[in-house]
């Protein structure tokens, strides 16, 4: 049964961790999805205790237990794209793979969420394994960072052309398109993507912008794209397009606790929604 059999509106799906601060992980996805239209739904993988200021505690959900949320989603109100996140292990990941097999989901966005933008490693070399060899190749589009793609092609990344061979050599490993993100990348490049779906190469730029306030923007980029390609948008489209979106939530980013703000998922509607709350508080 296909998800159109199933929801008469665009459905996207999020597997990935819960971040208690609101800016990366579930939160921000689902945020990503309401803002474009798109019925979110979710499993989660792993609870994190976090902040503008960093993690403190990360809790792994039992592998069967997002296959039982994944399984209540798709079963039930299918999904025409679904992304992933933060996948924690390789017990996860290997149940995530044989869902995405089981239930044919189709329009899969793997975020490999394995090292951070500054180059901290997240998960283990177990889990980075699995997903290279078993999740990897049944994504539509990966978009790994400048570090996650390192690891997944096994090359060094310091110019464009470096990362144009690792967005070949991570599309030979199976994933059908492959965007290497520049915004862990020095100088000119830095926010410059790579786009390779294993014919066509994109170079992609926008408006570079200066803020501290940049947590979730990744998982903010592979939820608008999963929610692009849920509403029928072509693959390549449907980056530029996320990839403008994100760009407007930086610009828009929000100054909130001690650390690393998030960005602004409703930035168009933030000065009409700011007006009516102070008329609310006013009558009040």
């Amino acid at each position: 049964m296909t998800a159109t059999d199933i929801a008469p509106v665009p459905v996207a799906l999020t597997i990935a961790g819960s971040d208690s601060g609101g800016g990366a992980g579930i939160q921000a996805d689902l945020k990503t999805f309401a803002f474009h239209c798109v019925h979110g739904t979710s499993a989660i993988t792993c609870i994190t205790s976090q902040n503008t200021l960093g993690v403190t505690r990360v809790d792994a959900l039992p592998a069967a237990a997002v296959v039982a949320q994944i399984e209540a989603v798709v079963k039930d109100i299918g999904a025409y794209a679904t992304k992933t996140g933060m996948l924690l292990n390789k017990e996860i990941i290997v149940a995530v793979a044989e869902q995405v097999e089981n239930l044919k989901l189709a329009n899969l966005v793997v975020d490999p969420v394995m090292v951070s933008r500054t180059g901290a490693q997240l998960i283990d070399n177990d889990a980075i394994i699995t997903l290279r060899e078993v999740l990897l190749p049944k994504a539509a589009i990966a978009t790994p960072n400048r570090y996650e793609a390192q690891l997944l092609s096994g090359l060094e990344i310091h110019t464009l052309d470096d990362m144009r061979a690792a967005a070949a050599r991570i599309c030979s490993l199976g994933a059908a398109a492959t965007l290497v993100k520049g915004g862990s990348m020095s100088g000119n490049l830095k926010g410059v993507d790579v786009w390779f779906d294993g014919n066509n190469w994109e170079t992609l730029k926008t408006t570079k912008v200066e803020t501290n306030n940049t947590h979730g923007s990744g998982c903010t980029l592979s939820a608008a794209i999963a929610a692009n390609l849920a509403r029928g948008v072509a693959p390549l489209l449907a980056v530029k397009q996320a990839k403008e979106y994100v760009t407007g939530t930086l610009k828009h980013a929000l100054s909130i606790g001690q650390g690393t703000g998030p960005v602004g998922h409703f930035f168009p509607f933030n000065n009409s929604i700011t007006a009516t709350c102070s008329m609310a508080t006013a009558i009040s």
